[in-house]
């Protein structure tokens, strides 16, 4: 007879194809039923946290719902970060969990659904005779709010006989995604009319694209509405790649932008934003726009995101964008001349590294723009987070936003950036995952390191800016003068330790040795290991990105 937790991996299983996670006591029965032709693969990490970074990797790669697992007490309390970035960054996940028996907590129980909430996500417990329709529940609530949701069996449950398995798939049992957004009223249809007329009449219009505006569809609409206004595009880091035109692209905006480019949008006088929610480093702390720029922001959030935004539509980006445009056609509006003659290939250029730093270790802008030349093009890039990450998102291009993966900035964490390959790896078996981390947070990761080397084999490469600190506290703390010592990490040989998990590990001391990296692209996934690339960088050369944090 099948049990709750046949119930739970069944149902679950028609909705998922992967789960990710780690085995223990409280999951342990659960794991077992799902490995029995259910259809759906387990990938086993090494810390409970990883099973949720890559369950999120996953969803943001490929825009399908995956699923972690972990056992009951150290298991869930070891998720929390990673739980806590997905709420954050609004990723619809299920991560099954096991409690507390029904009979309450053992010593070493811990409150598990108040600990959920505390992040912002919401549990729900399975019983014995409503396991699969809890299941189904969870899912829609996942997908519905685009949330993380977690799903406890509790000890005492997870072995009970619960009767044949219902179809989870009948009518009225599939999860539907119901739009999280309001109908446009009449107050938003207000506003896009004086988002039309203020495009129809503006000199230098510029449009800035998000990942929500990704996300909803709003690429072919955003693209038709620079071509009727003739405005100059720019994204978040998270929307690169949502406009096809390179011949009115200024790149990514703020910190990681160009300078010739940013100069460009700071000239705007009006700008239209979709699917952004203008955070403080996407603003340049509120420096992007110049004080007379009428702003425009469409968004799910409930208000505006930021001061600087003069009228806000809540809705879907691709429905405004589309209405925008109809508009825009139905006015015969003019579009604008301003970025003719303008060589935005030239503005979009970063600054050149100067081979070494001054401390005579490799110029990180060197090894970027090198990188940038060797890298597979049909690449997605997976990041940690930390002050390296103004190199890879200066430097690297990628082709659309999936194929850009940040896991950890939405909550300000470091240390998930390991665990992102395997998710990405299992969503994008046709693409080269690219990791992007540093030395501190590299070390923090460094048991999954042997997941990412497991699952991605020779379509993975690691690129570690080993700068032998943690940078960002060194360009915050440090130059205010705080004793040193608490930021500094003795310089870690990762390619060596690579090589101990099987994967090939090169030491990048001078711009020529990466020619390694060119011969590994030359040869077959099944003719090479995983690479990691250990790059000595200069801890002297700081990205312009922490230097406007550091102004602040």
């Amino acid at each position: 007879m099948p049990t709750v937790s046949a119930h739970v991996a069944h149902t679950l299983a028609r909705h998922i194809d992967t789960v990710f996670g780690v085995m223990g006591n409280g999951n342990a029965y659960f794991l077992d039923a799902l490995g029995r032709d259910t259809g759906s693969g387990f990938v086993a990490v090494r810390h409970e946290a990883a099973g949720v970074v890559a369950a999120d990797a996953h969803y943001r790669t490929c825009g399908r719902l995956a699923a972690a697992t972990a056992t009951y007490g150290a298991g869930f309390t070891n998720t929390l970060t990673a739980l806590a970035e997905a709420v954050q960054a609004r990723t619809p996940l299920v991560l099954i969990v096991g409690d507390e028996p029904t009979s309450g907590p053992r010593p070493w129980g811990v409150d598990q659904i108040a600990l959920a909430a505390a992040v912002g996500a919401r549990t729900y417990t399975v019983g014995h005779r409503d396991a699969a329709a809890t299941i189904v529940i969870a899912i829609e609530h996942a997908l519905t709010y685009r949330l993380p949701v977690v799903v406890g069996i509790p000890y005492d449950v997870a072995t009970r006989e619960a009767g044949a398995i219902p179809d989870a798939t009948a009518p009225g049992t599939e999860p539907q995604v119901t739009p999280e957004h309001p109908p446009l009223d009449a107050y938003a249809h207000g506003v896009i009319d004086e988002i039309v007329e203020a495009l129809a009449s503006a000199q230098r219009p510029v449009l800035l694209g998000g990942r929500g505006a990704w996300l909803a569809g709003a690429g072919a609409a955003l693209d038709e509405v620079a071509a009727l206004t003739g405005a100059l595009t720019t994204t978040s880091a998270l929307g690169r790649g949502i406009f096809s035109d390179p011949a009115r692209d200024l790149g990514v905006a703020g910190g990681f932008g160009a300078p010739g480019a940013m100069r460009l949008v700071h000239e705007a006088d009006v700008a239209v934003v979709l699917g952004a929610g203008l955070n403080q480093f996407t603003m340049r702390f509120g420096e992007l726009f110049a004080p007379g720029t009428r702003v425009f922001q469409i968004d799910l959030a409930a208000t505006a995101t930021h001061p600087n935004v003069g009228g806000y539509v809540r809705g879907d980006a691709a429905d405004v964008a589309v209405a925008i445009a109809e508009r825009l056609r139905l006015r015969g509006a003019s579009p604008s001349t301003w970025g003719r003659g303008l060589d935005l290939a030239a503005a979009r250029l970063q600054p050149e590294g100067q081979g070494l730093g001054p401390d005579g270790r490799l110029d990180p802008r060197t090894a970027a723009t090198r990188l940038a030349e060797l890298l597979p093009e049909d690449r997605v890039v997976v990041h940690d987070g930390g002050h390296f990450m103004g190199w890879s998102n200066m430097y690297w291009p990628v082709a659309s936003p999936d194929r850009l993966i940040m896991v950890g900035t939405a909550y300000q964490s470091i240390g998930l950036g390991f665990p992102s390959v395997p998710g990405a790896a299992i969503a994008r078996p046709d693409a080269t995952i690219v990791l992007s981390t540093g030395d501190g947070g590299g070390l923090m990761a460094l048991a999954d390191l042997e997941t990412a080397i497991r699952v991605a084999g020779g379509r993975g490469i690691a690129v570690v800016w080993n700068d032998a600190q943690y940078g960002a506290e060194v360009l915050n703390y440090g130059v205010k003068g705080l004793h040193a010592d608490p930021m500094l990490i003795p310089q870690v040989d990762f390619a060596a330790v690579a090589r101990g998990f099987g994967a090939e590990g090169v030491v990048v001391e001078a711009v020529d040795d990466l020619d390694a990296l060119a011969s590994w692209v030359s040869r077959s996934p099944e003719d090479r290991g995983f690479l990691l690339l250990d790059l000595r960088v200069s801890a002297a050369v700081t990205a312009p990105f922490w230097e406007e944090i550091a102004s602040r």
